[in-house]
Order: structure tokens, then C-alpha cells, then sequence
């Protein structure tokens, strides 16, 4: 019997196959440092673990059984041909829960207090006093109660402010005050000041907050984006900015990634931008390995996975 064979790319540090190893003793771990390399493979691999994989590359991945996804949403990583296929997914859910939050608390603050006129000043030498707010009483609503969400939920209320959850099911999460569902979507808009998407993009959730949403939205409230583009619609989220019909935005997702040259988000001066790196700490990519760590070890003791993607759900 052939032993089992993992192959490892992408967000690796030192330590991190010993890890696997361990998790597998009698397993094979090759780890590559190029994706070319990887792919070049990928016939020899029973589980992989990376961010993508070609459709050319799972074509000929005949004895592919499980393939884990470093990213916590495995948005990017779902190709039809993928979904289609009898490959379990995995993704990282988790890992990236407390960063992600943190990177919401900064800026909620930073827009809050105007941040980017202090930094104007700073470029211009000028000593610029002003009245800002505070976050203090304010409606911090958030779409998405997962890791990320809950772990901002009591960032927030550390803020001492009101936390408001919009998701699918009616079970309220812990530091939430009080829970909306999808079709109180705009009542739900209608009471936040700073409205924090943390969802998951899905064929559910892509463009579900669009120009009709942001009208419902309150003139100084702020839009603030930690998981994924293109779940506000684009077009809307940036008419509602050039006009003020809401006050800013911090965003660190983007429909469109990497956001270079002369995109027109960059043009407006009420907005935050932030290259999608909320959860780029090394931490996070130590707790990404121990989560496939543990899946392996479950994987090959006939245990069922943690994590476990619904392909045609997205998550």
C-alpha cells in the first residue's frame, strides 16, 4: 500500500512540516516553495494544502482526496471543476478571527477620527486641531457573526458600544445586543453608524448590499469591509461615497485585487484603503497549520474534518 502523500504550499513558516508530520508519522510531506513545482506534482498527492489549484493541475490530480485551503473564505479556491469533483475542502476558518478584528477596530477609529485630514496635516506641516468623535455609544452592525465577527463583537463592546448581527439563522452569538436576518436587511442598515462586513462571499451574498442599501444607510455612517470585495456592489459603493450619501469607508477587501494604478477609490478622500492584509500576521499562519495539522491526524485516524467547505454553498 502506497503511504500517504501531502503536498504543502503557500503560507508556510519553519516548523510548520514537522507539524504535519507529526500529525502523520508515516506520511509523506513535501513542501514547495513554487507553485509551478506543486503543480508539477500534484499526480503524486493524496491531500494538498494551498490557496489555489489550476483546473489544469486538478485534471490530471487522480488521486486527490482532500484539499485544505490556507484562506479562511475558499471563495477563490472553489473552481466549477472543483465543486464538481468528489475532493473534500477544508478551509482555515478561524485563524484569522482576531487580527481580522482588530484591523475593523482600527478602522472604525481611524475614520472616526478623521485620521486620514491628521495625515494630510502631517504631509503638509500644518498643526490641524479639530473636534472628532468617539465610538463610544455609537452602532457598530455587523454582517457575518463567524470567528471574525464574534471576536469583533467584544472588541466592540469593550468600545462600550451597541453591537448589532445580521445573519441567516436566529441564534443570537455571544456580545451581540440584538440579531436581524437577511430581510431586515435595511432596518437593520438603517441603525448602524458603522456597518462591518465580516460574511463570507457566496452566490448569496455577492452584491447583496447595492444602491437601495446604501440609501438606507445613515448620512454619517461608515462602511467597513475586512472579508471580501464584492459583496457591496462596487458601483453603488462608490457613487454612495462621492456623493456623501454615507460619510466613508475603510476598505481592506476589494472586488478587484491587487488594487493598483489609478483605481477611482484611491481619488475619494473619505476613504481608508488597506491591501487586504487584516490577517497577515504570522500568527495566523501558525493557527492556519494547526487547524490542518489537526484535520490530518483526524483524516487519518477516520475522523470527521473540521472546517469542512460546502462546495455549492461557497463556505
Amino acid at each position: 500500500m502506497m503511504p500517504l502523500t501531502i503536498h504543502i504550499t503557500d503560507q508556510i513558516y519553519p516548523g510548520a512540516v514537522a507539524q504535519v508530520e507529526a500529525a502523520a508519522p508515516t506520511a509523506i510531506v513535501r513542501n514547495f516553495t513554487s507553485q509551478e513545482e506543486f503543480e508539477a506534482a500534484i499526480e503524486e498527492a493524496d491531500i494538498v494544502a494551498t490557496v489555489h489549484l489550476s483546473r489544469q493541475a486538478l485534471a490530471r490530480a487522480k488521486r486527490l482526496k482532500w484539499l485544505q485551503s490556507w484562506a479562511a473564505g475558499p471563495d477563490h479556491t472553489l473552481t466549477p471543476e472543483l465543486i464538481a469533483s468528489p475532493v473534500l475542502v477544508t478551509s482555515a476558518k478561524g485563524n484569522g478571527a482576531i487580527p481580522l478584528a482588530e484591523h475593523a477596530m482600527m478602522l472604525m477609529l481611524m475614520l472616526d477620527r478623521d485620521m486620514l485630514r491628521s495625515f494630510r496635516a502631517q504631509a503638509e506641516g500644518k498643526w490641524d486641531r479639530f473636534f472628532h468623535g468617539e465610538l463610544n455609544g455609537k452602532t457598530c452592525g455587523i454582517i457575518g457573526t463567524g470567528n471574525s465577527g464574534v471576536d469583533l463583537a467584544l472588541k466592540a463592546k469593550a468600545f462600550h458600544m451597541r453591537v448589532l448581527g445580521l445573519r441567516r439563522g436566529t441564534q443570537v452569538p455571544p456580545h451581540f445586543d440584538r440579531m436581524f436576518t437577511r430581510s431586515q436587511l435595511r432596518e437593520f442598515l438603517a441603525e448602524c453608524d458603522f456597518v462591518v462586513m465580516t460574511a463570507p462571499l457566496t452566490p448569496e451574498t455577492q452584491g447583496m448590499i447595492g444602491r437601495e442599501e446604501f440609501a438606507a444607510m445613515k448620512p454619517a455612517a461608515y462602511y467597513v469591509c475586512i472579508s471580501r470585495g464584492g459583496i457591496a456592489d462596487d458601483d453603488a459603493l462608490y457613487e454612495a461615497l462621492r456623493t456623501r450619501q454615507i460619510a466613508g469607508a475603510g476598505l481592506d477587501a476589494h472586488a478587484v485585487e491587487p488594487l493598483v494604478g489609478d483605481n477611482r477609490f484611491r481619488d475619494l478622500d473619505n476613504v481608508i484603503i488597506t491591501p487586504h492584509h487584516g490577517a497577515a500576521t504570522m500568527d495566523s499562519r501558525r493557527r492556519a497549520v494547526e487547524i490542518f495539522a489537526d484535520n490530518v491526524r483526524r483524516f487519518t485516524a477516520g475522523e470527521p474534518l473540521v472546517n469542512l467547505v460546502d462546495k455549492r454553498a461557497g463556505y
